[in-house]
């Protein structure tokens, strides 16, 4: 624990009302509070699963810096909280993982250039999930760009490189 909040601890101990300092400390059915919160002492552990709780869960569906800070902050208190909530919520990979970073726009579209003879661009694309007719479950399909011929080969889902290779 913290040397103030053991110093508040033993000064409550030698009063009858269990409160010092003017209702900042008080010991209430076996908690100490703090303002009227919930005191949570220099354990990690305990911090973490708090934090846990009110960040993780379903119900509370990964709320931002500030909303997280104001939900611990409702209940509990030990010092350094607000850091110790701001970093949890920013070290959070779901919460990384759907921020959007702050990047220049990928600039303008440009169509692939045409082509000037049959067969030198072309687009391959596997299709699968197709039911099995005469053992094939999957169709290669090679186009051209420039006479929009296709080719289509029946194959199988499992096809691996070195079969890819053969049927093209």
């Amino acid at each position: 624990m913290d040397e103030e909040v053991i110093k508040a601890l033993k000064n409550m101990k030698g009063e009858k009302k269990k409160s010092i300092r003017g209702e900042e400390w008080i010991e209430e059915q076996g908690l100490i509070l703090f303002r009227g919160k919930v005191y949570v002492p220099r354990d990690e552990e305990l911090r973490k699963e708090i934090t846990h709780l009110h960040h993780n869960t379903s119900i509370s569906g990964h709320p931002g810096r500030w909303k997280m800070l104001k939900l611990v902050m409702r209940n509990y208190w030990w010092p350094g909280i607000s850091k110790y909530v701001l970093n949890y919520v920013d070290r959070c990979d779901i919460c990384q993982r759907g921020k959007a970073l702050p990047e220049m726009p990928a600039g303008k579209l440009m169509p692939n250039p045409i082509p000037n003879a049959p067969w030198m661009d072309i687009s391959v694309d596997f299709i699968m999930g197709l039911p099995e007719a005469q053992g094939y479950d999957a169709i290669l399909v090679i186009c051209d760009r420039f006479t929009k011929q296709v080719h289509i080969i029946p194959t199988m889902k499992e096809t691996n490189s070195l079969g890819l290779a053969c049927l093209y």
